[in-house]
């Protein structure tokens, strides 16, 4: 018997997780409920692998159920951006946002200098964005060497299950511009976040700026597929201004204990929401949280996750492990929170 496996108990109905091993041949499992009771090993009993099959196809990751091809009504066309999101007030995060009622795999990559001469290509990021959807990346873009920043690929196409118009793919490069880049602050869509954002499909869209207004090329941040240059005085001017002449972060400033169950975050029921709905909520309110808790400069921030199928928990460790402002993180005290919650402190 081994950490992980599925066992029942023999004279109870309870069935769980092997998830300690205890003095005095106790075994500590974790039940359906998400607590943890300590049992005699003389009253486990392992289950069978078709039975431990049936308990993974209750997991939230269970694929969804395919539907006839039916389209509904398109209501939005465009809507891809690009959006950078404070940090702090020296780093951002890149997003790729789908604002359409569009599928948008996608790639997104890089384009810098080669040190031979040419231009060399990164991957960053590639997949299927689900229409009113979003895509953090890993890097973080320092503030401090904006002049520096590469020029930013993203190539997709469209998708809609059933009749649909068939529409050409996109391709689009961008390339930072210091003159228009901060004008542009703005809450970015899908996230309701405030940030720095262009729009890749804008030439597509109808224009809803009167004719007198700035050329398109300036109004979209250098979307065309030709990068532009950064003027370095625009620049060095932005990071001069004093905060009370800038527009400032718009920090909110998260309690220091958020609690992701779905019952919390949606007081009034999760209506017609599917489980990976769900689980895209609680994710988004995690990243959302911890960005703002480091962008405020707070020590530590703990996430009450629950036990359950441990998915969740498992993909909060995950994005913890790889954030470059996380000092460590663990369990958080088991007297308050019980077996399901994650203390993250912050450097």
């Amino acid at each position: 018997m081994n950490i992980g496996d599925k066992v029942r108990l023999l004279r109870a109905k309870e069935q769980g997780v092997v998830s300690r091993f205890l003095p005095g041949n106790m075994i500590e499992i974790e039940i359906e409920d998400g607590f943890r009771i300590p049992v005699m090993r003389s009253e486990l009993v392992l289950v069978s692998p078709l039975e431990a099959d049936r308990l993974l196809k209750t997991s939230i990751y269970e694929p969804q159920k395919t539907v006839a091809p039916s389209a509904p009504a398109i209501l939005s066309n465009q809507g891809i951006y690009l959006a950078f999101i404070p940090v702090n007030d020296r780093e951002y995060t890149l997003h790729l946002i789908n604002n359409t009622d569009w599928e948008f795999p996608y790639t997104l990559g890089e384009e810098s200098a080669a040190s031979g001469g040419g231009v060399q290509y990164r991957g960053l990021q590639s997949g299927v964005l689900k229409p009113k959807a979003q895509q953090k990346m890993n890097d973080l873009y320092a503030h401090a060497k904006f002049e520096e920043w590469p020029t930013f690929v993203v190539q997709g196409l469209w998708f809609r299950a059933g009749k649909a118009s068939l529409r050409a793919p996109l391709v689009k490069r961008f390339k930072a511009r210091a003159a228009t880049f901060f004008k542009n602050k703005t809450t970015v869509p899908v996230l309701n976040q405030s940030g720095f954002q262009t729009q890749l499909d804008v030439e597509a869209a109808t224009p809803t700026e009167p004719s007198s207004a700035a050329p398109s090329s300036n109004r979209t941040a250098g979307t065309h597929s030709r990068p532009t240059t950064i003027r370095p005085e625009d620049l060095k001017a932005e990071m001069l201004k004093s905060k009370s002449e800038s527009a400032g972060l718009s920090i909110e400033r998260p309690s220091s204990v958020v609690d992701l169950h779905t019952e919390a975050l949606l007081p009034n029921g999760t209506g017609k929401r599917t489980p990976a709905d769900l689980l895209t909520l609680q994710l988004d309110t995690f990243d959302k949280s911890l960005e703002n808790a480091i962008a405020s400069g707070m020590h530590d921030i703990t996430f009450i996750h629950g036990v359950g199928s441990g998915a969740l928990r498992t993909e909060l460790h995950k994005r913890l492990g790889k954030h470059p402002n996380v000092k460590f993180f663990e369990d958080a005290q088991k007297q308050k929170f019980g077996y399901g919650a994650t203390k993250v402190t912050i450097k």
